[in-house]
């Protein structure tokens, strides 16, 4: 088999380093000519794309993948892949695209819960560009019968990239909003699900790819406080705090998101079904 994926960003890396036996060849792109070199050394062919036109050999790499993993963000001109790549993937005729979303195109639920037949409601501009996208893979699907699996993913953490960081840099913040509440995914659970979601014969289906217990953000820094020793940042107001717009609009999100279908359809079984066991295992094995 072979694995073609298009951005090797936190997430796809992720899944690479846990598919690399699975995959007799596996090539991503990258816009940088120096990181193109670090992953030739690691095994894994470099292609340049950076979403303004085709990139140079990808064609011919997509008519010999067997599986294509899509980890780019759309913008205000679409999806990148399907602007310049789409009749490459309809003549290749792969036998599985995954296309990673997020769970904000749910929108704002006032923290009921919601789960993949819950109608999209997306408030942000970047959350309305990933109903676009995911509305354009889908009808690839339906117009060539290429199995295009949605994994719509929660708030991402994982080494270099949790709370833990955040205190060692000062950005560690308990900012209280009543009845907010998030789902996170730690990034070897993605790897996971997605290793599940290969394992299997392919339909076209979405999956929330999401922890068990959506939590008050408050909360899981308090617990990184805790394990670190050290006295947890005073608390802050949501309305009162000096807040970035696109920070202030994550909180304008409020639900909780169901991963059952994973569970029952993959057969997935979570490492980290939640902060605590997966900020236990961080500060454990390290989090840098």
């Amino acid at each position: 088999m072979r694995l073609f994926v298009f951005g090797l960003g936190f997430s796809a890396s992720a899944f690479v380093r846990e598919a690399k036996d699975r995959f007799d060849w596996i090539g991503a792109t990258t816009r940088s000519p120096e990181k193109a070199e670090a992953m030739r050394a690691q095994g894994i062919t470099p292609f340049l794309f950076d979403g303004t036109k085709k990139g140079d050999g990808i064609a011919e790499a997509l008519a010999r993948a067997t599986h294509v993993l899509v980890s780019i963000a759309p913008d205000t001109e679409g999806d990148p892949v399907l602007l310049h790549h789409r009749d490459d993937l309809e003549a290749a005729r792969p036998g599985w695209i995954g296309y990673l979303s997020t769970v904000g195109v749910y929108g704002n639920h006032d923290g009921a819960w919601v789960d993949e037949d819950t109608p999209v409601m997306p408030v942000s501009k970047r959350s309305h560009q990933r109903v676009a996208a995911e509305n354009a893979w889908l009808m690839l699907s339906r117009k060539t019968g290429i199995p295009v699996q949605i994994f719509r993913l929660s708030g991402i953490y994982g080494p270099g990239r949790n709370a833990f960081v955040n205190f060692e840099k000062g950005k560690a913040r308990r900012l209280i909003k009543p009845g907010q509440v998030f789902n996170r995914i730690h990034v070897d659970d993605i790897a996971g699900a997605l290793m599940a979601a290969v394992s299997r014969e392919p339909s076209t289906r979405i999956f929330n790819v999401t922890d068990d217990e959506p939590a008050p953000p408050q909360d899981v820094v308090a617990h990184a406080a805790e394990l670190l020793g050290v006295t947890p940042p005073p608390e802050q107001d949501f309305e009162t705090a000096d807040l970035s717009p696109m920070a202030r609009s994550f909180y304008g999100e409020n639900k909780r998101v169901s991963n059952e279908r994973v569970k029952e359809e993959l057969g997935y079984r979570f490492r980290f079904p939640d902060y605590r066991a997966a900020l236990a295992a961080l500060h454990r094995d390290g989090w840098r």
